[in-house]
């Protein structure tokens, strides 16, 4: 199997909401990252990223939430450029992971007709709540008329061990991560927006974007004891890390 790291965009975010000490004025660049796993019994994909329609006007796209995540990345800069570089369409994917429904991560849903989109049921739950868009869900970016397969907990995704879909809520409701074994490279855990800087694993740091502080240090806690097996954490918006990862063609396996 390989994994194969992809960009999913690039916002502007206010610093203040990973760091608790930062001036609110003061902002940092984030990378949306997206991950393409190559199974032999098929192609998943881990999050698919900001829709391409949203540099030409944020706030058409995301309304009240472009203004505080700003998309500031080239139209170009997206899953599905991304994957056309590695010889990826669309119609290749068979199943879509989404580690929760936040616009940033599901934007490109709509792209991957053919693919089962794996998410868990609480997080439809919490998307489909009258209170869904003051908690940053939009119901035009994951309710695309796809087929759901919402998950009540853990999963393995082909039943070998290789992928396996894991609850970490406290972002949101229905957060998930997803533990990967590779032959060579080892073990990764691809943690999103549980872990989405470093910070938080290393400084506890709480993000101000959390839904449930106590529930989320309880999903630290198993990203910990995952890591602790020997899993590499990928964050999901962590700009120091993603400059070391490699990218594209120079896959994981």
């Amino acid at each position: 199997m390989k994994m194969q790291f992809l960009s999913g965009g690039r916002l502007r975010v206010r610093k203040a909401t990973y760091y608790p000490d930062a001036d609110r004025s003061e902002m940092i660049e984030i990378p949306v990252i997206s991950a393409l796993l190559r199974h032999r019994q098929g192609n998943v994909l881990f999050d698919t990223g900001c829709h391409p329609s949203v540099v030409d006007d944020p706030q058409a796209r995301w309304g009240e939430l472009a203004k505080t995540v700003v998309p500031i990345m080239r139209k170009s800069d997206n899953v599905l450029t991304s994957l056309k570089a590695i010889g990826v369409e669309p119609e290749d994917i068979d199943v879509v992971m989404c580690s929760h429904l936040h616009p940033d991560l599901c934007g490109c849903n709509a792209f991957f007709k053919r693919a089962t989109v794996m998410v868990h049921a609480r997080e439809v739950v919490a998307a489909r709540a009258p209170d869904a868009v003051k908690m940053g869900f939009l119901e035009g970016e994951w309710d695309v008329g796809l087929s759901l397969d919402e998950l009540g907990g853990e999963r393995d995704v082909f039943g070998d061990g290789r992928i396996v879909l894991v609850p970490l809520p406290g972002h949101t409701q229905g957060s998930m991560g997803a533990v990967v074994a590779l032959d060579r490279d080892g073990q990764f855990l691809l943690a999103s927006d549980t872990v989405s800087l470093r910070t938080t694993l290393e400084d506890g740091n709480m993000p101000r974007n959390t839904w449930n502080a106590d529930v989320l240090l309880k999903s630290l806690a198993e990203v910990r004891r995952i890591a602790a097996g020997g899993a590499t954490v990928i964050c999901g918006h962590d700009d120091a890390q993603w400059q070391t990862l490699r990218k594209g063609a120079d896959a994981y396996e």
